[in-house]
């Protein structure tokens, strides 16, 4: 993408009051959802350019890139803002597990055991 093409990506997103973006982070090769962070308009702007994905850090208020210290490095293959433009998808070939805790997925650590309904009747139908 040109710079001009990330100024006007950027100037489309619509971030929250607190000026992020949420945005979730795909794997390439398997789809599967990583984990969920978010960017400002700085952090969208050096993703977009640099090929590596950049956050915000709401608890300590600085830009990281994950990998930096670990070494599980996130490299952008794709991205897309949602229809509303209020979230990004970015799809990544990951290096190594993208949890902090080492899981492959931050949504592999807990996961919830819920009831499914039928989608032709709403009923419950039983557990997954």
């Amino acid at each position: 993408m040109t710079a001009e093409q990330i100024d006007e990506v950027v100037g489309h997103a619509r971030f929250d009051d607190a000026g992020l973006l949420p945005a979730i982070i795909q794997e390439e090769s398997t789809k599967d959802v990583l984990m969920l962070g978010y960017m400002n308009a700085e952090a969208l702007r050096r993703t977009l350019s640099e090929g590596r994905v950049t956050f915000w850090s709401r608890s300590r208020q600085e830009y990281w890139r994950k990998g930096d210290t670990s070494g599980n490095a996130q490299y952008v293959r794709g991205a897309a803002l949602d229809c509303d433009a209020d979230t990004v998808l970015v799809t990544v070939h990951q290096i190594g597990p993208a949890c902090h805790t080492g899981a492959h997925a931050c949504f592999d650590v807990e996961p919830l055991d819920p009831f499914v309904s039928d989608p032709g009747t709403d009923q419950v139908t039983g557990i997954l």
